[in-house]
């Protein structure tokens, strides 16, 4: 019996296109399920792609109905949080489906992840201790990477946002088809494309405002603690963390700073590099600011690069966002105040914020790195979904894996880990 795919949404560009057609090579049925403009401009087998125009309620039963007459064997999506993707990986599930899950990298920016059955707090990656996982890395040796020090393909990510938004407002405004569709964010994707072309717009300006007040912080010659930020739309956070809004996120932090902190401490906070305002994240910290007295001692840097902030921190706080991977590499302090699968006790504070604030505990260091080890060996693909570059680093890996009867964690197990590529590639 051949594997037939079905793809639901993907990261935006032409990744899932070109995956589809390296399956298809590889003798496999591949369809692709579109809700909206956007979706089908950037699947271009169009015998192979299926329009879903209905209301959100006629899904679940439209998605069965899929696979009934195609007979799909595996289901491939990115993300499994927005509501059509969990309602389809519940579904699949009870069918008894293999699926396949991508994500942004566990280890960004030169990684992917790819997993089956769940990501983020959904993955099998919460089940497994660092013994468990030493126990599979027991017969292997790497030699593992430097940390890298910048984003990637950031643009390409930018630009795709905006071409994707662009025709889903452009093609939905001249009433041809899609009539039933609703974006998974909380805003119009009229409002969201306009947020894509303003962050475009004022790459080089902020760059710019952003060179010069991390200059001021590096060279201000303070202890500083970094809260590394997400976007309040951001799955993980409002999925797997116990905060409705980045309000509360950011009050328990300054809170607690400020209770907790030697008063010559300074906290900064990073925002994430896709941040757009959509959230009055830098408006609250200047309120929480005054209200705390904390004035001159709380900083607010939009995006940027990791690194050279790292580098001189004390410490870094998070929800449960990926970039906290570079902090423990650096051998730094972290809480995590969410789910998340690098929350393990080897390595992540269990202190009270106040606590942590005060004096923070190290991180195992070693366990740390055996645990990166095993990402490595498992889940994390080396490549990227928006620059060309990227995606053929990721597809000449990434479709073996999927063929594979066992999935990236069972291979290992079993002493069958994936092939791999030149990690030193990714350091360069």
């Amino acid at each position: 019996m051949p594997r037939r795919f079905l793809f639901l949404q993907g990261p935006h560009g032409p990744f899932f296109h070109r995956l589809g057609a390296l399956l298809r090579a590889a003798g496999c049925e591949v369809w692709r399920v579109g809700l909206n403009h956007g979706d089908a401009a950037f699947w271009f087998h169009r015998p192979s792609y299926i329009a879903f125009e209905d209301a959100p309620e006629a899904w679940p039963a439209r998605f069965e109905a899929i696979v009934e007459e195609k007979r799909i064997t595996d289901v491939v999506l990115y993300g499994d949080t927005r509501a059509i993707h969990a309602d389809a990986v519940r579904a699949a599930n009870a069918m008894g489906l293999r699926v396949h899950v991508f994500e942004e990298g566990y280890l960004r920016p030169w990684w992917v992840s790819y997993e089956r059955g769940g990501s983020n707090a959904n993955s099998r990656l919460m089940q497994k201790s660092v013994p468990d996982m030493r126990r599979a890395l027991a017969a292997l040796d790497l030699d593992l990477p430097d940390a890298p020090a910048h984003w990637g393909d950031m643009r390409h990510h930018v630009f795709y946002g905006a071409l994707y938004h662009w025709f889903v407002l452009s093609r939905g405004a001249l009433g041809l088809g899609y009539r039933g569709y609703r974006p998974h964010r909380d805003i119009t994707v009229g409002r969201e494309f306009r947020l894509y072309l303003r962050r475009l717009a004022f790459m080089p300006a902020t760059a710019l405002r952003r060179r010069i007040s991390q200059g001021r912080i590096t060279r201000g010659g303070f202890p500083y603690h970094l809260c590394l930020l997400q976007l309040e739309h951001d799955a993980s956070f409002r999925a797997h963390s116990p905060y409705r809004s980045m309000t509360e996120f950011l009050e328990e932090v300054v809170g607690a700073f400020a209770r907790g902190a030697p008063s010559h401490h300074h906290l900064v906070f990073k925002a994430h590099p896709l941040e757009d305002g959509r959230a009055p994240v830098q408006g609250t910290i200047e309120r929480l600011v005054a209200r705390h007295g904390l004035r001159g001692r709380v900083h607010y840097l939009r995006g940027g690069k990791l690194a050279g902030l790292l580098n001189e921190a004390r410490s870094a706080v998070t929800v449960n966002s990926t970039a906290a991977q570079q902090a423990l590499w650096r051998g730094l302090p972290v809480k995590a105040m969410g789910a998340s699968v690098y929350s393990k006790p080897e390595f992540v504070s269990d202190q009270p914020l106040e606590a942590f604030f005060r004096d923070p505990a190290r991180p195992d260091s070693r366990a740390y790195r055996d645990y990166r080890h095993y990402l490595l060996e498992t889940s994390q693909v080396a490549g990227g979904f928006y620059s060309a570059r990227g995606r053929r680093q990721l597809l000449r890996q990434v479709v073996d894996m999927m063929l594979s009867d066992l999935d990236p964690y069972d291979r290992l197990d079993t002493g069958q880990p994936a092939p791999r590529q030149n990690l030193k590639l990714v350091s360069g």
